[in-house]
């Protein structure tokens, strides 16, 4: 049986009238969004307040490779916001749009697909996509922490050994070392080799970029330059203990002159890095205060690097070739590697 068809009528069309209870509902609804809005705006000062301290020190670089990696960032994240920024618009506006309450827009239940949609939807991606890549390649080889920085100024190299809760850089063309402070020319690329006494860490100069890791028994390398005078933080971006939050150091990029002022202090200062003195300081301890010495012992950096590595009588298994007195692991129990996976 056919249901006869029926025309609605202008009272059929307006329908029933509101009840008590949703008039009350909607007349408060303004009210809640002005408290929504209030919420919001309070939240917003506080995220703010809160963010006062800081500051971005990533998109602050005062190094040629800190400036290249910031670039790096700022061009991925637009290209990123290619695709991100269109989406959240589109997203309000079809809500908006296609709303119940909206009778204008086109209802189609049985729509199920649309050529130019998925062109749009999949094109765009996938351009960026490829972009990124291309970006990625060559960045990864001209930005790789073991390419040397081309300069007319000789690099001057440093020795980085992590240590349980300081830092420890060997000038060995100097003869001297620091703890804790880290002393560069301006526009003069430094070649770093970096490895760890025990616990893996890592090294990094937020404004001089680049971070790398520094482990035991490994050596890496890393190439920066400062192009800018001042004072950059150093710091610690591994965990690593319970002295890992004051594990950081000052890096000072000075001028030639005082960056050679600083290494005749360094000659004068009455500490001697001996091999023992090296067993001393690798103790695990926290806050550690800057320090100089005047005398680094030959071939320390190799030694650490190679401490774990050697055979029954005491010779180097592989690591640099270089003939160094191995370091005792005496020093605070510690016991090598294989020692450990052993037991």
């Amino acid at each position: 049986m056919r249901i006869p068809h029926t025309r609605r009528g202008p009272a059929a069309e307006a329908g029933p009238p509101l009840s008590q209870s949703a008039s009350r509902l909607r007349s408060s609804f303004p009210h809640a969004i002005r408290h929504a809005r209030t919420a919001a705006t309070l939240a917003g000062a506080a995220a703010l307040a809160l963010l006062g301290g800081c500051n971005s020190v990533l998109l602050d670089p005062k190094g040629d490779i800190g400036v290249q990696e910031k670039n790096l960032i700022l061009i991925a994240l637009g290209l990123m916001l290619l695709v991100v920024i269109p989406v959240i618009a589109l997203t309000l506006w079809f809500a908006w749009r296609y709303r119940a309450s909206n009778t204008r827009a086109t209802y189609a239940p049985k729509w199920a697909h649309s050529t130019a949609i998925e062109v749009v939807v999949w094109s765009i991606p996938c351009v960026i996509v490829l972009t990124l890549g291309v970006l990625i390649w060559h960045t990864t080889h001209s930005l790789d922490p073991y390419k040397p920085i081309e300069s007319q100024q000789k690099p001057i190299r440093v020795d980085v050994v992590a240590l349980n809760w300081k830092w420890l850089f060997i000038y060995p063309d100097y003869g001297v070392a620091s703890v804790n402070q880290l002393a560069i020319p301006v526009d003069t690329p430094v070649s770093f080799r970096l490895t760890a006494d025990s616990l893996m860490n890592s090294f990094f100069i937020p404004q001089l970029g680049s971070q790398v890791y520094a482990m035991s028994g490994m050596q890496t390398q890393l190439h920066l330059i400062a192009n800018h005078p001042g004072t950059y933080a150093g710091r610690s971006a591994a965990f690593s203990g319970p002295g890992f939050s004051d594990m950081h150091f000052d890096t000072l990029a000075t001028s030639r002159a005082d960056f050679d002022a600083w290494i005749a202090r360094a000659k004068a200062s009455p500490a001697v890095l001996s091999r023992g003195a090296y067993q001393q300081l690798a103790q695990p301890g926290e806050k550690a205060p800057v320090a100089l010495y005047s005398n680094v012992a030959p071939g320390l950096f190799d030694g650490v690097v190679g401490q774990y590595m050697r055979d029954v009588h005491g010779n180097p298994i592989c690591g640099t070739g270089a003939n160094v007195p191995a370091l005792t692991l005496e020093r605070s129990g510690a016991r090598a590697p294989a020692t450990l996976a052993a037991e």
